[in-house]
């Protein structure tokens, strides 16, 4: 049962305010109250429609959450890709009517219809952009066969069928436009935001949390308070703590250049002390050196010996000395390294040209410039291709070479004088006088071979090179003029 509502009766309801509609009964508002009422709700407006969608589940049970991003979209045709199934590959069937490319009567047939409904659209646009423009063409009379629902004598004229032509309105080409298309009609909805996979939610680390900490701002030069701030929270609100200091690499570099660019200068300084220094030491002994020889040539002056001229024929002995000296290195130097080599060399050196040519040696001096070629290469029909030879064959060569001339008889066979030839030639190198030189000394006595025995050296009688007989002699005059000297002085 429910509780009877009592109304206080008329001049007693001054603290009283209906609130519910069980106050106002059947009857209408209260005029002596004066709060808004709506009496059976009548004038109140009612609650805004809510946005909320109903939950709604797909085939497999599952809550369809795609259905916000279709809520602002007009039409459900549009494609929306919102699930991780849209993310994975397609399977294509080949077998699929649907995939199946149409015929060639299909295609032409979409194409006509596409360019005539593209032409319309074109023609149409045109047109209206045209300030004078032709009558539209009218379209065919169409007849329609009515058959009304009463059948009856009195309506119709009794008749039970009609036929109805139906024929379009002529228009007028100058009447204006009876609407207005120009209207600037609401924006759509933009197209949904794409989806964002989230990763699963973490717990926010220590750190993380530190970071997130906002320092108050403080200003450097506003304190209305009069506060104490610290010192690390006036920094703080600087933002320097939070940036990373980041030195560059360049001062370490530059630091490496100027380290090594100041050992460098270093060693150049003491390399060039040391040039200076040796350059000095050079010096020095080059003036020690011509001061000794000029304290010799003083004293050789004093003591009366003369220095010997350099005689022209001894710096000719000299140089061919020399250049036979190098000779004989040269040939010890390929007697060690290579002696075949030595024997080879001697050997083409003193070989005859005719020997070269028995032995057919090349003609290196005969060259015309041209290109030379086999001739017998030409022109043959065997090759690796067509069948060289057999292949138990051990031979290389199809045919023999110089087949014409016979090179055995000049190459291998010895001359029939041979033995008198090498005994000319023995008796000859026996009887060369070898230790004799090519050229001999101008003003040299030729002086007969010796015949037998040791060596003997003989003394010329008068040969005294560095006049060391003289200068003994003069020494032994001195002592008498020491003494004439000295009675001289004591008179």
């Amino acid at each position: 049962m429910s509780a009877k509502v009592s109304i206080p009766a008329y001049g007693s309801r001054q603290n009283w305010i209906p609130r519910r509609l069980e106050d106002f009964g059947d009857s209408g508002a209260f005029p002596e109250i004066h709060v808004i009422q709506y009496p059976l709700d009548m004038g109140k407006t009612k609650a805004k429609a809510s946005n909320a969608i109903a939950v709604q589940l797909d085939a497999q049970g599952d809550v369809k959450f795609d259905l916000i991003a279709r809520q602002a979209t007009r039409s459900n045709n549009k494609i929306i890709y919102s699930k991780y199934t849209d993310l994975l590959p397609k399977q294509v069937n080949e077998e699929d009517p649907d995939l199946v490319r149409p015929d060639t009567e299909t295609i032409k047939e979409q194409t006509e219809k596409t360019r005539k409904a593209l032409e319309a659209i074109v023609s149409a646009k045109v047109s209206a952009a045209m300030p004078v423009k032709a009558a539209d063409k009218q379209a065919p009379a169409q007849y329609i066969r009515y058959t009304p629902a009463n059948q009856n004598q009195c309506e119709n004229s009794g008749a039970s069928q009609r036929i109805i032509r139906m024929v379009e309105v002529q228009r007028d080409p100058m009447s204006p436009p009876r609407f207005k298309l120009n209207k600037k009609l609401p924006k759509g909805p933009p197209s949904p935001p794409a989806p964002v996979l989230h990763s699963p939610t973490r717990k926010v680390t220590v750190k993380e949390q530190q970071e997130w900490k906002i320092p108050p701002c403080v200003s450097n030069w506003k304190n209305p308070k009069g506060y104490t701030i610290p010192l690390d929270k006036r920094l703080a609100a600087d933002g320097r703590g939070l940036q990373s200091v980041h030195i560059s690499e360049k001062f370490s570099k530059f630091s490496e250049a100027l380290y090594i660019a100041d050992r460098k200068a270093r060693e150049a300084i003491e390399m060039r002390a040391k040039v200076e220094q040796t350059i000095a030491q050079k010096e020095k002994a080059k003036k020690e050196e011509d001061l000794k020889q000029l304290a010799n040539q003083i004293r050789e002056q004093r003591s009366g010996i003369k220095p010997l001229k350099e005689d022209k024929d001894v710096m000719e002995r000299e140089e061919i000395r020399r250049e036979r000296q190098k000779e004989r290195q040269r040939d010890r130097a390929i007697q060690r390294a290579a002696p075949e080599k030595r024997t080879q060399l001697t050997k083409e050196k003193e070989r005859d040209i005719s020997e070269k040519i028995a032995l057919g040696m090349p003609n290196a001096g005969f060259n015309t410039g041209e290109v030379q070629y086999d001739s017998r290469l030409f022109n043959t029909s065997k090759g690796m291709d067509t069948g060289f030879g057999d292949d138990d064959a051990y031979n290389i060569y199809d045919k023999p070479w110089r087949e014409t001339e016979n090179v055995t008889n000049t190459i291998y066979r010895p001359s029939k004088n041979v033995d008198k030839d090498y005994g000319d030639d023995f008796d000859e190198a026996l009887k060369t006088r070898r230790f004799v030189p090519d050229k001999g000394f101008e003003g040299a006595d030729k002086v007969a071979a010796r015949e037998s025995g040791p060596v003997a050296f003989e003394q010329h009688e008068d040969f005294d090179p560095f006049k060391i007989d003289d200068f003994l002699g003069n020494l032994k005059k001195r002592p008498n003029e020491d003494e004439s000297r000295s009675s001289k002085k004591k008179k």
